[in-house]
């Protein structure tokens, strides 16, 4: 988040980098919308879908009867991406002809649209994704040296879930959040038992994976809480035993829930992001909102829900304390 920070207010092109999953495509929408081009269009293509023959078209666009069935003009996505920004996903996927003809483009900003004899200038925002080592590739000669250092002149890289793990318990709270939402469940609770199977997961497939394991859960729970019965077989069969992570807590226990094992509320999982966000802000809800990845008017929702008051906010600012709390009309 302090990379995003640093780099979305400039126009200079951030290569994004991580295994599959980890949540590129997230880091660079927010690049966009913190960007100088936030009200343009992000126009995302992905590298690997270049068809053999049309690649220059698929990129630069072409005029009308430029080739066999040419019969419009196509603009292509840089043209697409005119006054906004341009995603070149899994760049590493790009054939070598066609890196040298990108590099051109890149330094340049002017496209020229397969059978036309002019050149037309772009204005945008370029961003480069790949879950590939480009670095290990350009010294294998696969991927041009060229145009690895033009595309990495800022680079954030993602960590893969199982590097992160203090971070499953507020994501498990927020796919529950969202699935609850789009299935109509009131899931609140998950076991400890569950809880912690997350914890010792090595996540081959990262947050993607984890986000479709909830959603699988979270549709076939029957009642307020998740279990271990509720969670794919070969993930269970897959995670080793392992001790509970460090400084791990399950938190409070629902006795009542005992024949299923203990419980953790997922508000209490999700309140304690929400208030480590807003103490890494000093108070300030627009930057606590950034570091969670959510908007502004989503965070003052959450903590509505959860109970956390404007003393709260204001202890976090350091100053005192007045008798304040938001009022239950704000949603």
């Amino acid at each position: 988040m302090a990379a995003i920070e640093r780099f979305a207010p400039h126009k200079g092109t951030v290569l994004v980098t991580g295994e599959s999953g980890t949540g590129k495509e997230v880091v660079t929408r927010a690049l966009h919308q913190r960007g100088p081009f936030a009200d343009g269009p992000l126009v995302s293509f992905n590298c690997s879908n270049l068809v053999s023959g049309l690649a220059e078209s698929q990129l630069f666009g072409h005029i009308k009867g430029a080739f066999t069935h040419a019969r419009e003009a196509a603009l292509g996505c840089f043209r697409q991406a005119q006054l906004g920004t341009l995603l070149l996903d899994e760049v590493g996927e790009l054939p070598p002809g066609m890196q040298a003809k990108l590099l051109r483009v890149a330094e340049s900003l002017e496209v020229q649209p397969v059978g036309s004899t002019e050149t037309v200038r772009v204005d945008l925002r370029l961003l480069a994704a790949t879950n590939r080592n480009l670095r290990e590739m350009v010294k294998a000669g696969s991927f041009r040296a060229d145009l690895y250092y033009r595309l990495d002149v800022a680079s954030i890289k993602l960590p893969a879930l199982r590097e992160r793990r203090e971070d499953i318990g507020p994501l498990t709270a927020h796919f529950v959040d969202r699935y609850n939402h789009i299935f109509g469940k009131r899931i609140r609770l998950i076991s400890r038992r569950a809880l912690d199977l997350l914890h010792t997961h090595r996540w081959p497939g990262n947050v993607r994976e984890l986000a479709h394991v909830i959603e699988r859960a979270a549709l076939l729970s029957e009642d307020e809480r998740i279990d271990i019965e509720d969670l794919p077989a070969e993930l269970v069969e897959a995670t080793p035993s392992q001790p509970r992570p460090v400084g791990w807590s399950a938190g409070p226990i629902d006795t009542a829930g005992e024949a299923r094992g203990s419980v953790k509320p997922l508000d209490h999982i999700l309140r304690e992001a929400v208030e480590q966000s807003l103490r890494q802000a000093r108070g300030d809800c627009a930057k606590a909102a950034r570091i969670l990845g959510i908007s502004r008017p989503a965070i003052y929702r959450k903590m509505v829900r959860l109970g956390i008051s404007n003393a709260a906010v204001r202890r976090y600012r350091g100053f005192p304390q007045p008798n304040l709390d938001y009022p239950a009309s704000h949603k």
